[in-house]
């Protein structure tokens, strides 16, 4: 059995060499399976003759990254193997797949005897290389399941809507659905082969072929009514187990027309286990086209650092992002830069931002509620006071953006990432800065500023969606000098001329020690950036509240700066080629890129 390859490519004449054919391994790996693992010796090179597989990378007290897929015809191991050296990353059966392996020693002869095989493969590697240090698209999912849960109604309908936006995207597309139940393995091969994008979908009725989807995708997609609570069991449910332990299981909530907000989002999480959730209204076209962006790897997202008032500048970032036409489709942050980004997940428009921040921050100090300093410089009542004003009870999960801010938790020594729990309560553990606000708890757990451990979580971002990701920093520019931590002159002026209500200078030196990032830090979020704003922002104090206008200003010129430099729209920084922008691009080089997979 030879793999799904060109029979003119170097890796097919491989197998044409006795020895190679002699040695070949073939093997069934079923779905859920792990090929090998990080750490593994690298005595093989596997090439996957049918199926799909996923490489991740897993890192200790970080969430795993997905890196991409490997397709039919292509290897996996490969640079681990020439390099001689354990493999990086994880990879594992998305589905039954069907894999050939071949013992090291046995390429490496087979490549002296054919030297265009090692040639081929060296230019595979350099092309995955050079995707990995442009931080390009490699092996992004490319089918995708839709299947119900409970009684939505008819999902097709909404699943071609979302196939009408992916082809104004440029990309080939297509929609299967039961009519398919019946076809041969080879029939769903050469479907995917042919077009870039497959959507299959399965409607509450159709028995077997839900099972099938689930079982034939990259991604599968549980669709449920919003409006509804999730059904108890889900007895017409379906079991993805090699989607579900890699977190590669996502949820859709369909909202009626006219939902201000989502409700009850939380118990559907628990139902189903879903890694993220997209809640998509239907008397709205601008939440197919996220989704759209979201399968296409175009989707963007945005990550606010902390900085104290300096965050203001974040509420021009966000207003000149949206005078240029670029979406905010996924949204995060971390002290000051969560509470602007949460108020972009609530939905506020540029009026209604500047409204709640300027009633929450700038008229009236949030940290003027002095306290013997026993936890803190503060009581943080008002803190909590405006978070409950202007976010009030609302979960993150009825969110209308997928939404994360950042915390750091005192007890285990590791940043704590809120994604789902009451929004006000992520937000106050998230602005607790150590000495001025008291810390918050999570059970036994201790609770403060994100700042502390990660102040601009970008890479945070970046292990959870694919599309191109903007990052504001106001944490770099020059900050506290001597003169910001100098004993005030006279301490009856401090006060008679309210400069007491910002806070003693101690304040500064407190909040300036929490969100100073270290290079190793700052160096892998700005890794993870595609468009990195940094507002000019040094001559604001961090702790003056009313140095709102001037801050945003910054914001607003920095981010202008920055999108005016692009060459296309932010949408397009990631944007992988369609087949038939492949198929040109080989046509006029013949040495050209082709989409390769992520299998380190």
């Amino acid at each position: 059995m030879l793999p799904e390859i060109p029979a003119d490519s170097a890796l097919a004449r491989l197998f044409r060499q006795e020895r190679a054919r002699e040695a070949a391994i073939w093997f069934s790996l079923p779905g859920g399976q792990t090929l090998y693992a990080a750490g593994d010796p690298a005595d093989q090179l596997f090439i996957l003759r049918a199926g799909r597989l996923g490489a991740f990378r897993r890192e200790a007290g970080q969430e795993p990254q997905f890196l991409g897929v490997i397709r039919p015809g292509e290897p996996a191991g490969e640079m681990a193997l020439v390099a001689g050296v354990p493999h990086s990353a994880d990879v594992v059966a998305l589905r039954d797949s069907e894999v050939i392996a071949l013992p090291r020693d046995v390429f490496l002869d087979a490549c002296q005897a054919d030297a265009s095989v090692m040639t081929e493969l060296a230019r595979l590697m350099i092309l995955r290389t050079r995707q990995a240090a442009s931080r390009g698209p490699m092996g992004e999912p490319s089918v995708f399941g839709f299947t119900p849960v409970g009684q939505p109604g008819a999902l097709r309908p909404t699943v071609e809507r979302l196939e009408r936006e992916i082809g104004r995207l440029g990309y080939s597309v297509t929609t299967v659905g039961v009519e398919a139940a019946s076809a041969p393995t080879e029939w769903f091969s050469e479907v995917e082969r042919a077009h870039d994008f497959v959507l299959y979908v399965a409607e509450a009725d159709d028995g077997g072929w839900r099972h099938v989807v689930a079982r034939q995708v990259d991604r599968l997609f549980r669709v449920g009514r919003g409006d509804r609570r999730p059904p108890r069991g889900d007895p017409a449910g379906l079991v993805a187990s090699p989607l579900e332990a890699q977190q590669l299981v996502d949820l859709i909530l369909l909202q009626p027309a006219g939902t201000l907000r989502p409700r009850g989002s939380e118990a559907w999480l628990d139902a189903i286990g879903a890694t993220r959730l997209f809640h998509l209204r239907r008397s709205t076209d601008e939440d197919v086209r996220r989704l759209a962006r979201v399968l296409t790897g175009q989707s963007v997202g945005l990550v606010l650092s902390g900085g104290g008032a300096r965050a203001y500048a974040h509420v021009g970032a966000i207003r000149a992002l949206r005078e240029h036409g670029a979406p905010i489709d996924f949204v995060g942050g971390v002290s000051m830069g969560a509470i602007i980004a949460a108020g972009v997940a609530m939905g506020w428009d540029d009026a209604e931002m500047d409204r709640r921040i300027r009633e929450a921050f700038v008229d009236t100090s949030p940290l003027d509620d002095i306290a013997f300093p026993i936890l803190a410089m503060t009581h943080g009542l008002k803190v909590s006071e405006r978070l409950a004003q202007h976010f009030g009870d609302v979960q993150i999960s009825d969110l209308w953006l997928p939404f994360f801010c950042v915390s750091s938790n005192l007890t285990t020594g590791a940043y704590h990432l809120h994604r789902r729990g009451l929004l006000r309560k992520a937000l106050r553990a998230s602005i607790a800065l150590p000495g001025v606000l008291p810390p918050a708890t999570d059970g036994a757990d201790v609770l403060v500023d994100g700042a502390v451990m990660k102040n601009f979580p970008a890479d945070v971002m970046r292990a959870g969606q694919l599309g191109p990701i903007v990052g504001v920093d106001v944490t770099t520019a020059r900050s506290i000098t001597a003169d910001d931590v100098a004993r005030p002159a006279s301490v009856w002026r401090w006060f008679r001329t309210g400069e007491w209500r910002n806070g003693p200078p101690i304040v500064s030196l407190l909040m300036r020690t929490a969100t100073v990032s270290t290079g190793r830090d700052l160096a892998a979020a700005r890794e993870a950036t595609d468009v990195l704003v940094l507002p000019e922002v040094a001559g604001i104090e961090i702790r003056d509240w009313k140095a709102y206008d001037r801050a945003v200003e910054a914001g607003y010129q920095a981010t202008r700066d920055a999108l005016s430099k692009l060459t296309r729209p932010v949408t397009e920084l990631r944007r992988r080629a369609s087949l038939a922008e492949e198929a040109e691009r080989a046509r006029l080089a013949p040495f050209g890129g082709a989409r390769t997979a992520a299998a380190e």
